[in-house]
């Protein structure tokens, strides 16, 4: 499984600058991508306006052979058809289409994924893969295209429009043990009475059960999980979005082989265009329909 539920995907948003420590700037309510006059919610742009990039040469790319995991819903999983589906492999064929190559689609286990590139068995590898220091020891990655930041979540009667430490003083948090979402909590809201648990399910349940008065973690399961069934409507988003890259990710890229920069660079040109063009928003809108930011 991806490391962007536990470590979580640096982007072209900024952090704001509040009065509270630099890492606790909760990220301001991104730009909606242009072209996208029937958004529904703010969709995240994830690239800087300011530095459009060179349409790079794109002769010596014929085709591009992408690798995905098995069973990442949304991101990757098999549709009905049989085929691979899900934000990732869309994405993917948008930039295929934007680069005008042959686009092939390939579905593996996420742990093989790396040495399937090495061995030349595929070309890029869009699978929210979080793009750690020991990773990128082994491949090169684009720009940034999502990342999750982190998010509080309480009960409906009980929604904060904005949350700082001394907000949460006396408060029972709950959060995952040992995930670096706790380890934001125990750093920086010290007056919050944390409570930790072994997983998502005993998370959301204590919340549902009022035996805590938020939990915080990745806000793209949230935000599935607020508006899916299992919450049964319970809770909603509490303040807004955390994006400290030292304890959430500098940002999910695609990995390419060492060295390819040829194709690196026509995956940041390709992907700055669908943004550029709204297809990026109407891809979010269509996977994300309680946006995580």
């Amino acid at each position: 499984m991806p490391q962007v539920f536990t470590i979580i995907f640096a982007v072209a948003l900024a952090l704001v600058s509040l009065a509270s420590p630099p890492a606790l700037a909760q990220a301001p309510a991104p730009a909606v991508a242009p072209s996208a006059p029937t958004a529904v919610q703010a969709v995240p742009g994830f690239w800087d306006p300011r530095r459009r990039p060179d349409r790079p040469d794109l002769t010596r790319i014929t085709v591009i052979r992408f690798l995905t995991e098995t069973d990442y819903p949304p991101f990757n999983f098999t549709g009905p058809d049989g085929n691979p589906a899900g934000f990732n492999v869309d994405l993917a064929r948008l930039l295929c289409a934007e680069i005008k190559v042959t686009c092939t689609i390939q579905m593996r286990r996420f742990e093989t994924l790396l040495d399937s590139l090495a061995a030349n068995r595929g070309d890029a590898a869009i699978a929210s893969m979080a793009p750690t220091p020991s990773i990128r020891q082994r491949v090169d990655f684009t720009d940034p295209y999502y990342r999750a930041p982190a998010r509080f979540v309480a009960r409906k009667d009980t929604v904060l429009p904005e949350i700082r430490p001394e907000y949460l003083e006396a408060k029972k948090v709950g959060v995952i043990a040992g995930s670096s979402h706790e380890a934001y909590l125990k750093a920086f809201f010290t007056d919050a009475v944390i409570v930790s648990l072994p997983n998502d399910e005993a998370l959301r349940q204590a919340l549902r059960r009022s035996e805590v008065d938020l939990i915080f973690g990745d806000a793209i399961s949230l935000a599935f999980w607020i508006n899916g069934t299992d919450s049964d409507d319970c809770c909603a988003f509490s303040g807004g979005p955390f994006t400290e890259s030292r304890y959430f990710g500098e940002g999910i890229g695609i990995a390419v082989r060492r060295g390819n920069d040829v194709l690196r660079q026509a995956l940041n040109w390709a992907m700055f265009r669908i943004w550029e063009k709204g297809q990026y928003t109407d891809l979010w809108l269509r996977y994300f329909s309680v946006s995580p930011f």
